[in-house]
C-alpha cells in the first residue's frame, strides 16, 4: 500500500504519505507486540542458558533449542499437520454443536420466563460436572470413535454461550423497552433495534469463552482415548517419554488456542466500536 501512495506521489509531483491515522494505529500494534513479547522472549533465554549451563535437566525439561529441533522433525514428516488438523476438525464440529445450541437456548430462557423455570435449574447443575467426570460416562455410551469426542467438546461450547446470551437478554434495561414502546417498535424491531445491540457485548464474551473451554475439551478428549490429533500425539510421547514431543504438543495447544481468541477478540473490536469503554 505504502508503494501505490509514493507512486501516485510520483505522478502528481507531489511526496504522498499514508494517512497519519493508519502509521499511528499500525505503530500501535507493533508497539503492543513488542511489549507483549518481552517476556515469553526473557523466559525462553533464560530457560536455554540454564540448559546450557546444565542448571536444569534436559529429559524433564528439554531446552527450546531442543523441543524446536523436535517440532521441525515432525513438520517434516507430516504429523504435525495431520494431528493438528484432526484436532481442528473435532474442535469446530464439536463447537458448531455445543455453541449452537448454547446461544439457541439462551435466547429461549433469555425472553421467556417459564422457559428459565423449566430448564435453567437443570442446566446449572450440569454445568458443574468437570468434563473429566462425564467423558468415561460418554465413552461407555459411544465408544473410543469420533462421537464421543464431539459430545465431550460440545459439552464445554454449550454452557458459556447459554449463559452469556441469556444474562445479556435479561442484563437489557427496562427504560429501553419504555422508549421503544413510545416509538411504537413492533417485536421483531425491538429484537433487532434494542435487544441485539444491548445482549451482543455478553454473547460475543460467551462466544470467546466458548471457544476457549471447546478446546480445552478438544484435549480431554484426545487425552483419554484417541488414535489421532494432538492430544495424541501428547499421549503416545508420555508412553514413550519423549518430553520433546510433549511441550511441542503443550506448545501448539497454546499457539492454537491465543489465534482463536485473537480471533474473536478482533471480532469485538470490529463489532463493538459503539462503545466507548475504559481502555485503562
Amino acid at each position: 500500500m505504502r508503494n501505490q501512495v509514493e507512486q501516485i506521489g510520483q505522478k502528481t509531483g507531489k511526496r504522498a504519505s499514508l494517512p497519519s491515522h493508519l502509521d499511528q494505529k499500525w505503530k500501535g500494534r507493533f508497539s503492543d507486540f513488542t511489549i507483549g513479547a518481552i517476556l515469553p522472549l526473557a523466559i525462553i533465554l533464560v530457560w536455554e542458558l540454564f540448559s546450557y549451563l546444565g542448571l536444569i535437566s534436559t529429559f524433564f525439561l528439554p531446552s527450546p533449542s531442543m523441543i524446536a529441533e523436535a517440532f521441525w522433525e515432525l513438520t517434516n514428516t507430516g504429523q504435525i499437520s495431520q494431528h493438528l488438523g484432526v484436532s481442528l476438525g473435532r474442535a469446530v464440529l464439536g463447537f458448531l454443536l455445543g455453541g449452537t445450541l448454547g446461544l439457541l437456548s439462551g435466547i429461549w430462557v433469555g425472553f421467556s420466563r417459564h422457559a428459565e423455570d423449566l430448564l435453567d435449574p437443570s442446566m446449572q447443575m450440569f454445568r458443574m460436572i468437570p468434563h473429566l467426570a462425564i467423558a468415561p460416562l460418554i465413552i461407555l455410551w459411544f465408544g473410543f470413535g469420533e462421537v464421543s469426542k464431539i459430545l465431550i467438546i460440545a459439552k464445554g461450547a454449550f454452557f458459556p454461550l447459554y449463559i452469556q446470551t441469556y444474562l445479556g437478554i435479561r442484563g437489557v434495561d427496562n427504560k429501553l423497552f419504555e422508549v421503544a414502546n413510545i416509538l411504537n417498535f413492533n417485536r421483531y424491531a425491538q429484537i433487532v433495534k434494542l435487544i441485539v445491540p444491548a445482549a451482543l457485548p455478553n454473547i460475543l464474551l460467551g462466544l470467546r469463552l466458548s471457544l476457549a473451554i471447546a478446546w480445552l475439551g478438544l484435549v480431554a478428549a484426545e487425552l483419554i482415548g484417541s488414535e489421532s490429533g494432538v492430544g495424541f500425539l501428547i499421549n503416545l510421547a508420555r508412553q514413550h517419554s519423549n518430553t520433546e514431543i510433549i511441550f511441542v504438543g503443550v506448545i501448539i495447544f497454546a499457539v492454537v488456542g491465543k489465534l482463536i481468541d485473537s480471533f474473536v477478540r478482533i471480532l469485538e473490536r470490529r463489532l463493538l466500536k459503539w462503545r466507548d469503554s475504559y481502555q485503562g
